[in-house]
């Protein structure tokens, strides 16, 4: 799932950085319940969103694909600054996390690894990314599941590529999702995130999508959370105006597993 999602005015401010939460005051185990059937109303709201989507590069881009190029040059410039770190990152497989039909696989990832996974939530993406990628021969495992439930091999990746999806996960599924990461890298391994950030202090979410777009200080909190260090940060430039502020991070985890 990928969106260059535009700014928009009026939208409901989350609960504490969350997915909000039921203000039930009765026992621990009913407030237990309702958070749980929230939470999983969010998730089916952003999988019955995407399921409308045109497998297209327009579509994952919420009709922005005119932002496509621009978008692969930044990331291109960011990913190969990170292979000139001491120590670098190994080039041999990649992770692509809600990769939708395969656009950053296919236009940065399988130009730089010998083999890319991809994990996407729609299975009419994952047909298109499997028809259209398979033929370059670098496409590894398309796993057809959401992160909050992708569980990665330990040690498997030398750079595991979000971009566009973690405003789907809730904050408690981030961090975990995170951790998995963590213990899915190799030796030298990166996690890089590309996401919106808000230009205030506000989580902001959308309903439309059923998605967050966070401020950048909360994320940081989180990647702490989730045993994760910033390596190196960028702004994405560029971009047509309107748009939410793209910042892409590199890193690391704190404590290796």
């Amino acid at each position: 799932m990928e969106n260059a999602t535009e700014i928009t005015p009026s939208i409901p401010n989350q609960t504490n950085g969350e997915v909000e939460k039921s203000s039930n005051n009765g026992n621990q185990n009913d407030e237990s319940i309702v958070t749980d059937k929230r939470e999983d109303k969010y998730y089916q709201d952003a999988k019955k969103y995407w399921s409308t989507i045109s497998p297209t590069v327009d579509g994952m881009l919420g009709g922005f694909g005119s932002i496509s190029f621009t978008d692969t040059r930044g990331s291109d410039q960011f990913l190969k600054n990170l292979f000139k770190l001491k120590p670098a990152p190994g080039r041999v497989q990649a992770l692509d996390c809600g990769a939708g039909i395969g656009r950053v696989s296919k236009n940065l990832l399988m130009n730089l690894f010998e083999r890319v996974d991809l994990v996407e939530q729609d299975a009419q993406f994952c047909a298109t990314a499997e028809s259209d990628l398979r033929p370059s021969g670098k496409l590894g495992t398309v796993y057809n599941v959401g992160l909050q439930e992708f569980r990665p091999e330990d040690g498997q990746y030398d750079v595991i590529w979000c971009q566009w999806v973690l405003g789907h996960l809730t904050d408690g599924d981030i961090v975990e999702f995170f951790f998995r990461c963590t213990k899915a890298l190799k030796k030298n391994g990166m996690m890089v995130i590309k996401e919106n950030f808000t230009n205030t202090d506000a989580v902001e979410l959308d309903r439309r999508d059923s998605s967050v777009t966070r401020p950048l200080h909360v994320m940081k909190q989180l990647l702490t959370k989730g045993n994760l260090r910033v390596v190196k940060e960028l702004r994405q430039k560029d971009f047509p105006k309107g748009l939410y502020p793209v910042h892409m991070i590199a890193l690391r985890p704190i404590i290796n597993s």
